[in-house]
């Protein structure tokens, strides 16, 4: 017997240009409606940055254009697992040096049963 198949659905994509990113967390975009299975966090500016969950703890060093994907539990096919939870908002901050070129940005995806 087949596990019930989930599709996969996309989060808007969240942006913050380089010239808010500061010395303290700022929010990138909103607040996600719904548990996110996958991430993808984006540093495409020309200087090293933090990410948060929760704009107050570091949790992420991320250099100058690189990216990283947070696959938390996107090939289950049940409801169970860990997941980024609904009303989670990503935030950053500089590191070292304000970045003086490009933007952050964060790429989500959930799922749905069939």
């Amino acid at each position: 017997m087949f596990a019930k198949a989930k599709k996969v659905l996309f989060e808007p994509a969240k942006s913050l240009a380089w010239g808010s990113i500061a010395a303290g967390y700022m929010g990138i975009g909103t607040a996600f409606d719904k548990p996110m299975r996958l991430l993808i966090l984006q540093n495409l500016t020309d200087a090293l940055v933090w990410f948060s969950f929760d704009g107050i703890e570091d949790h992420i060093p991320l250099a100058s254009i690189s990216y990283i994907i947070l696959d938390i539990t996107a090939n289950r096919a049940t409801e169970e697992g860990w997941f980024v939870g609904e009303g989670t908002r990503v935030y950053v901050k500089q590191l070292v040096g304000a970045p003086t070129g490009g933007a952050v940005y964060v790429s989500a995806c959930y799922g749905k049963v069939l």
